[in-house]
C-alpha cells in the first residue's frame, strides 16, 4: 500500500468521502456526517489528509486531522481532531486504519498537537475496537455530534 498526502477536495478524495457518507446513511438512517469541512482545515501545518492506494493505484482507504483548539464545542488548546477514517469493504482487515491512524497521530505530534480526538458512533463497533485498542480512551463529548445520543467520542495524549 501507498498513502500519500492528498488534498481533502481531491477527486480521490471526494470518491472515497461519497462511500463514507453513504455507509453513514446506511448505519445511521440518515444524510451522513453533517460536521462542517473545508478543504483548507486539512493543510499542513494546520492538518493532513490521506489517501492509501493499492498495487493498481485505487485509493483505498483515507483518514485526516485538522487542528482545534478550546471553542465553543468543547475541544481544547492543543487538540487535532480525526475526520474521515475510512476504508473500503474489500480492503478491511489489512491494518490499513491501524496504519493510517499512526501516520496521522505522528504527524499531528510534529505539528505540535498534544492531544488526538475524535467522534465515531455506537453503530461502527469496529472503529471504536481501532480506537480502544490503539490507546484511546473515552473522553467529554466535543463537536457537531455532541448532543446526540449515538455518539462516541475517545482522546488520546500525543
Amino acid at each position: 500500500m501507498d498513502i500519500r498526502p492528498v488534498a481533502f477536495d481531491h477527486p480521490d478524495a471526494v470518491k472515497l468521502n461519497d462511500e463514507v457518507q453513504a455507509e453513514y446513511a446506511v448505519r445511521y438512517g440518515d444524510e451522513g456526517d453533517v460536521t462542517p469541512l473545508d478543504p483548507t482545515m486539512f493543510e499542513p501545518p494546520l492538518g493532513l489528509y490521506l489517501i492509501a492506494y493499492d498495487a493498481e493505484d485505487r485509493p483505498v482507504a483515507t483518514g485526516g486531522w485538522r487542528t482545534q483548539d478550546e471553542n465553543d464545542e468543547g475541544y481544547s488548546d492543543g487538540d487535532a481532531e480525526l475526520k474521515r477514517m475510512f476504508v473500503i469493504e474489500g480492503a478491511r482487515g489489512n491494518g490499513l486504519a491501524r496504519r493510517i491512524l499512526g501516520a496521522l497521530e505522528a504527524d499531528a505530534r510534529a505539528a505540535g498537537r498534544t492531544r488526538m480526538v475524535l467522534e465515531t458512533g455506537n453503530k461502527q463497533p469496529e472503529a471504536i475496537a481501532l480506537y480502544a485498542s490503539s490507546g484511546y480512551e473515552p473522553c467529554v463529548k466535543f463537536g457537531h455530534y455532541r448532543f446526540h445520543e449515538d455518539s462516541r467520542c475517545f482522546a488520546k495524549r500525543l
